[in-house]
């Protein structure tokens, strides 16, 4: 009997990707683009704006930020999935024991669905403009009524469905939408810059001068916050090798440098398109009120593009949103499915589906994205050293590699010890200094690898 289609799906999650299945960089190319040219870039950009930038510290700071972004797929992430071609969490439970990887992949499932959820947030922002929709404003955190939550649920069941189909519809569907996405960024980009009188690059500069005092409730950003946070806003995807995911299907690791794709045209140029959206309704006799009242103008996705581009604009900032939750909510569903692994890879998706609908009816993350997205990255990125120190230094430190598989162990306790110390000290730093978690993050990744390798020589050596 043939298999229907939701039993025929193979994500090969518990074995390496055969070389029949193995893609192009076009295939990762789009996917990247349409990631992230995503409507949380219709977020940041505005976000930045409220911690007061500069024009130097955001366009070269996310110049630079960026670039280090993309070296670290391509020299970490890109390099070890080609090797192995195995998901994060099953080349995990190798090292670290089935127990200890159930507890991360629980953590990480949970953090990806509440990130596909900020994504499901903005969407509703556009979906709920012809509806006359009230929209969150930064300090919220409650459902705005009845027709935000139908907006924010349908948007999540559509998105949760092309999810559960698989990688091949996660990419299919982001090479089909990057294009259009990519031409909206810009053609918003134009149009406010026209909107605010901008006919020089002196001009353009002129925006930002000096930078600001941040909005009420926001933290001023400096050249090295810009650099460090769009450096790490995706470090549980690279330096914490969530992505192995991804690239277990490239050729070769060259495909690590499609990347760039999505950096600069999402990280890059949607950025400052979306900042630019944000500048034009700062100066509206709206925001204006706002700021006289010492309240921060609020930040709308769909209204902000619907100004500058129309229809458009709506469409623009539903379809950006759809085609980031989509490889966000796959990511979330491969990290439930290595704790059940005999559940149903379709259902199992449509379960972290249905957690980020649950979270996008709570507007708090969204407006809270860039500490939000600099938590995860600083919680997850840690764990990806375990396995970058155990590929590079593992024969020079005279350990051995697949631990836990090799002597039928739950919990490799040296794994646990790293990870907590790095993330203890570290984050206990952050809170009692009110130091940027965006500058701990690569001292902790950094530490947990060399703590792992010490504690690994000292634990195997004992048993």
């Amino acid at each position: 009997m043939s298999k229907t289609p939701v039993e025929a799906i193979n994500e090969f999650e518990r074995e390496p990707v055969p070389a029949s299945h193995l893609k192009s960089w076009k295939s990762f190319l789009g996917m990247y683009a349409g990631e992230h040219a995503a409507g949380t870039e219709f977020m940041i950009g505005p976000l930045f704006l409220t911690a007061g930038v500069s024009a130097f510290d955001l366009i070269i700071g996310l110049l630079i930020g960026n670039f280090l972004a993309v070296l670290s797929w391509r020299f970490l992430t890109a390099e070890i999935a080609v090797k192995h071609r195995l998901t994060l969490y099953y080349q995990l439970e190798k090292i670290c024991g089935r127990n200890l990887v159930t507890f991360y992949n629980l953590a990480n499932g949970i953090l990806f669905c509440f990130l596909a959820g900020a994504m499901v947030t903005v969407g509703a922002t556009a979906v709920g403009i012809p509806f006359d929709m009230p929209m969150p404003r930064l300090n919220d955190t409650m459902p705005s009524g009845l027709t935000w939550v139908l907006v924010v649920v349908s948007i999540g069941v559509v998105i949760s469905i092309v999810a559960a189909r698989g990688y091949n519809s996660v990419a299919r569907a982001a090479n089909w939408m990057a294009p259009l996405i990519v031409a909206a960024f810009i053609a918003c980009g134009i149009v406010a810059l026209s909107q605010l009188g901008v006919g020089s690059f002196s001009e353009f500069w002129a925006l930002w001068g000096e930078g600001s005092d941040p909005f009420p409730g926001q933290i001023k950003y400096t050249f090295w916050h810009v650099v460090m946070w769009s450096w790490f806003c995706n470090a549980a995807m690279h330096i914490g090798m969530s992505d192995l995911s991804v690239f277990r299907y490239a050729r070769s690791s060259q495909a690590g440098w499609t990347t760039a794709g999505g950096m600069y045209v999402g990280h890059y140029i949607a950025w400052i398109a979306a900042a630019l959206l944000y500048a034009v309704y700062i100066q509206s006799p709206e925001g204006q009120a706002f700021l006289a009242a010492g309240e921060a103008p609020p930040v709308s996705p769909g209204p902000m593009a619907h100004n500058a581009i129309g229809i458009f604009g709506i469409l623009a900032v539903i379809i950006a949103c759809w085609t980031t939750a989509n490889p966000t909510i796959y990511r979330a569903g491969l990290a439930f499915q290595a704790i059940v692994p005999k559940a149903s890879t379709f259902w199992v998706t449509m379960f972290a589906g249905a957690i980020a609908t649950i979270a996008g009816l709570f507007p708090a993350i969204a407006m809270k994205l860039l500490g939000f997205v600099a938590l995860y990255g600083f919680i997850l990125a840690p764990i990806g050293a375990v396995i970058v120190f155990e590929h590079y230094f593992a024969d020079r430190f005279e350990i051995q590699c697949n631990w836990a598989e090799q002597n039928n162990i739950s919990f490799n306790w040296a794994v646990f010890l790293a990870w907590g110390f790095s993330f203890l000290i570290f984050y206990g730093w952050s809170l009692s200094q009110g130091v940027f978690l965006s500058f701990l993050t690569l001292p902790a990744w950094l530490l947990c690898g060399i703590l792992f390798l010490v504690f690994s020589k000292y634990h195997q050596k004992e048993l």
